[in-house]
């Protein structure tokens, strides 16, 4: 009988790439076949970065008219509309061509974003399942916001006091929850993102106990993963490289899937310094932080006066950086500090020098930091970085979480009580590290052979060989 094969297609971001091709290798090592389709600007980059990590999965590429990559300066409208239309046929014409060549399609999973892709498994028969890259919490909230409670979230109010409490999930403040439901957040340049999430949900309201395979585990989320009645939720992560995790693949050290050329010279930067001594900061592969917000950073880091590594990514057009542009106490922060265009995050987070990690709060960037034992500064930028700083502070309580004042803008004075609170080894430091610590073992459970993951991803590709 022929094995299982999968069709896993998506969004062409490294948010989205990093978790999609983790889950591709975790299927491959299961005995699945694995077609990974995705934009032709994203494989070239995958292709470069692979090495031997890709045996056994094939790639399909489309061009998602961005061929030199999708930024979010873009006409986000038109793109959109753009990779669902290329991106469907894409689809039909390679379920066609798999099975033409003997090996058909059982399963088509797709990353979020694309709930095109649904469609287009529904018309020819085949199963679908999404792979939710965010944490089950979000998701729940998302469900309920377009299943009843849209008006209350949606309300202007002003009120500081204003909460909300959704089945089975923890008190939100309007901080907490994805930015896009805001009336800040849902105005122009990101008015296309609240729709797609409602075709999202609407999608699979109109399907029978959907499969929605969360990059998450049954410990961390285990009321959210069963909020959702209707829904089939699965946890089945981290999906992290397993060489930094689970060990099952020493050579797997890297997702192969980088949008951006790392520096190569931070590790031996790194090995010099004491052990739990190091910030790291990074605010992930999307967003580029105003002048201003990175001086205060700046200021921030160096009143700190801990070692530090700050990726600050190069201009997205490749221009040569203009001096306005350049930090003005650069100087100062090349004497206590390293900063690098890029880097591997998962080196870094497992490194002993790092005491601590200053981040965005992107959900593969919370998971690395619990799996990795590594207390963190939730600064979160949009979507649904709000909320992970929320589960982050008060359900894990792993970080701190900045507080901005009225125009967003985090003062050196706040940067500096989170580090310093973080670092200084007292009883709140002492406090953060214990709980960071006591995510690491869960997390790497999980995805051990007896673990839930494991066991729930198990049971998905038992069904797969049903189909």
């Amino acid at each position: 009988m022929a094995r299982p094969h999968v069709l896993l297609v998506t969004f062409p971001i490294q948010g989205h790439i990093n978790p999609s091709l983790t889950f591709a290798k975790t299927l491959n090592r299961s005995g699945i076949e694995v077609t990974f389709v995705t934009s032709l600007y994203a494989q070239r980059h995958i292709v470069k970065g692979a090495g031997d990590f890709t045996n056994g999965i094939t790639f399909v590429a489309f061009s998602d008219g961005c061929d030199d990559g999708f930024k979010l300066s873009d006409d986000q409208q038109k793109y959109m509309i753009e990779i669902r239309n290329r991106g469907s046929e894409a689809l039909r014409n390679t379920i066609v061509a798999c099975a033409e060549q003997g090996h058909p399609v059982t399963c088509l999973v797709y990353s979020l974003l694309l709930a095109w892709a649904a469609v287009v498994a529904r018309e020819v028969h085949i199963p679908s399942a999404v792979l939710w890259i965010q944490p089950a919490t979000v998701l729940n909230i998302y469900y309920h916001y377009f299943n009843g409670y849209r008006e209350e979230i949606s309300n202007p109010s002003d009120d500081p006091s204003w909460v909300i409490q959704l089945p089975r999930l923890p008190l939100l403040a309007k901080r907490d929850l994805p930015s896009f439901m805001l009336p800040s957040g849902g105005d122009g340049q990101y008015s296309f993102a609240l729709p797609l999430f409602k075709e999202q949900i609407e999608t699979l309201d109109a399907e029978t106990k959907p499969k929605v395979l969360v990059n998450t585990f049954d410990a961390l989320e285990p009321d959210a993963l069963k909020a959702i009645e209707d829904y089939e939720l699965i946890g089945i992560g981290p999906l992290i490289p397993s060489a930094f995790f689970d060990g099952k693949d020493p050579l797997d050290k890297g997702v192969g899937g980088d949008l951006f050329h790392k520096s190569d010279d931070y590790l031996q930067w790194l090995n010099s310094k004491p052990e739990s001594s190091v910030v790291y900061v990074s605010f992930g592969s999307l967003l580029t932080l105003q002048k201003v917000q990175l001086e205060e950073i700046a200021k921030g880091l160096l009143e700190c006066g801990q070692p530090f590594l700050w990726v600050i990514r190069v201009n997205e057009n490749q221009e040569e950086e203009k001096d306005d542009d350049k930090l003005s106490c650069l100087d100062e922060l090349e004497k206590i500090g390293k900063i690098v265009p890029w880097c591997s995050q998962l080196e870094v987070l497992t490194h002993p020098s790092l005491g601590c990690f200053v981040t965005h709060c992107g959900w593969n960037s919370t998971l690395e930091s619990l799996a990795c034992g590594v207390p963190v500064v939730a600064f979160p930028q949009w979507t649904d970085q709000t909320t992970n700083a929320k589960l982050i502070q008060d359900v894990w309580r792993t970080g701190l979480r900045v507080n901005p004042r009225e125009d967003g803008t985090v003062e050196s004075d706040e940067i500096k009580r989170c580090i310093g609170t973080i670092m200084d080894g007292r009883e709140k430091s002492r406090e953060l590290r214990e709980n960071a610590k006591k995510w690491k073992n869960p997390a790497r459970k999980a995805m051990q052979e007896d673990g839930s993951s494991t066991t729930n991803l198990k049971a998905f590709i038992e069904e797969l060989g049903d189909c």
